[in-house]
């Protein structure tokens, strides 16, 4: 759908935001919004009152507060409650973060809000009385006042916008009423684009589920259906094809777990590139930019990495995650923090089925207390070693790993199509925001059409 133009413009003085239709005005945001900063923290004190408490993560994952949300529960003052209970018509934004395109992100609060009071690391903007909130909300969400606060952001370790800052962001504003049409008029047809965004999502869930159904199908009971079964006595493995051996990792590779960071060896004469763990995502390997260390003659032994060596995460938020290291360098070495794993010769193993055995159990979460994903676990090696998997001879390895990387491989492109319409329905959701709030297209007539 195309949308037509306001029919005279004029310059806004403002350089990043360029011509505007001719009757609107431009106003610092201390002239159309009061806008303080909060000072409500999560900790909860014998001598205040008990409220519910609107915070950072409440704001950032969400376009409204309402009554729904799960809110925390905490304490404030009688003068804080009086001053951050949220009513309707304010937008609270985020007010500093780790980067700086986190800040300004905001959440609308449409009716008033009783007991539930702004938190920390959130401002507060109130319109004044010729304001509509919902379009303060809007002007937040375009990428011409992200933009605008993300190059007036400071800060070391935390990014943030000084009060000065905020005050002082100049923003556009037809009259009243038509900021009413065009907020309304986004809430329309954002809604339909987040329709589109989340069914997309489901499919992404659904080819997620199917993709681990598959890997989760061949690498524990092989191509043939008919084959004889056994039980292995895993509760999470069940019973595996007859033949298939069942033994514990170390029976088939070692495992050899990084080389710890030194600070003082990032300079010698035996500086060599290592992988991190990050490095490291689900079969792929970051080569590009890899930090230097020294590896003395012994570590080079230990530490080096040879073609179809398996390097599995050790711990933080995905213990288990793995990639096969293909000789993308001539010569590269690993952290401490990750394993390499590598076939023993007797085995006659290979990495790849191996790969799919660890995406399996990691996404199954074997690796992780009570199945919990979310736990932040450690997979020390004397654990790894001892996990019991069901190993096919070679031959039937190879078979299932041919099946595996087409059947995979078809996902993998589906899931990427799905990722793709959803970054477009995002940009063009964007785009629609920002050009809406900004006049550079006159929906007036669609709103009233649409009523």
């Amino acid at each position: 759908m195309s949308f037509p133009r306001y029919p005279q413009y004029k310059d806004s003085g403002v350089a990043w935001l360029g011509e505007i239709p001719a009757h609107w005005r431009v106003e610092r945001l201390k002239r159309a919004a009061s806008v303080f900063p909060s000072n409500v923290d999560k900790k909860s004190y014998d001598d205040g009152v008990p409220v519910h408490l609107c915070n950072y993560t409440d704001v950032y994952y969400n376009d409204r507060i309402t009554r729904d949300l799960d809110f925390m529960s905490a304490t404030a003052s009688a003068e804080q409650i009086a001053k951050f209970t949220l009513q309707a018509g304010d937008t609270v934004i985020t007010k500093d973060s780790e980067t700086a395109d986190d800040i300004a992100v905001a959440a609308y609060v449409p009716v008033d809000m009783p007991g539930v009071v702004c938190g920390y690391h959130l401002s507060v903007v109130r319109p004044t009385r010729d304001i509509d909130g919902a379009f303060i909300k809007r002007l937040f969400d375009s990428a011409f006042v992200s933009a605008s606060v993300e190059v007036r952001a400071n800060g070391l370790t935390r990014v943030g916008l000084g009060q000065y800052a905020l005050d002082n962001l100049q923003m556009p504003f037809p009259t009243l009423e038509e900021q009413r049409l065009i907020a309304e008029f986004l809430d329309r047809e954002t809604a339909k684009i987040d329709a589109l965004v989340a069914e997309q999502r489901r499919l992404m869930e659904l080819l997620k589920e199917k993709r681990q159904a598959v890997i989760s199908r061949a690498v524990t009971k092989g191509l043939n259906p008919d084959a004889p079964r056994k039980p292995t006595g895993i509760e999470w493995l069940g019973d595996v094809p007859a033949h298939w051996s069942v033994a514990p990792i170390a029976s088939r590779y070692t495992v050899q777990l990084g080389k710890m960071l030194d600070a003082t060896k990032i300079t010698g004469k035996h500086l060599r590139p290592y992988l991190r763990v990050f490095d490291v995502q689900w079969d792929s390997i970051n080569t590009s930019e890899l930090p230097e260390m020294d590896f003395d003659e012994t570590a080079r032994a230990r530490f080096r990495l040879l073609s179809g060596d398996l390097l599995v995460n050790e711990g933080g938020s995905y213990p288990g995650r793995s990639a096969i290291w293909l000789g993308e360098l001539e010569e590269c070495y690993y952290q401490k923090a990750l394993h390499r794993m590598r076939a023993v010769a007797a085995s006659r193993d290979t990495s790849r089925f191996l790969f799919y055995q660890m995406h399996w159990a990691a996404n199954q979460g074997v690796f992780v207390s009570g199945g919990n994903e979310t736990t932040i676990e450690h997979l020390p090696a004397e654990k790894l070693r001892r996990y019991r998997f069901a190993f096919p001879p070679l031959a039937e390895q190879l078979e299932i790993i041919a099946f595996l990387d087409v059947e995979v491989a078809q996902i993998e492109a589906l899931l990427a199509e799905a990722e793709l319409a959803i970054n477009l329905l995002l940009e063009r959701r964007s785009a629609l925001i920002s050009a809406a709030v900004t006049g550079q297209i006159d929906v007036r007539g669609f709103v009233e059409y649409a009523a």
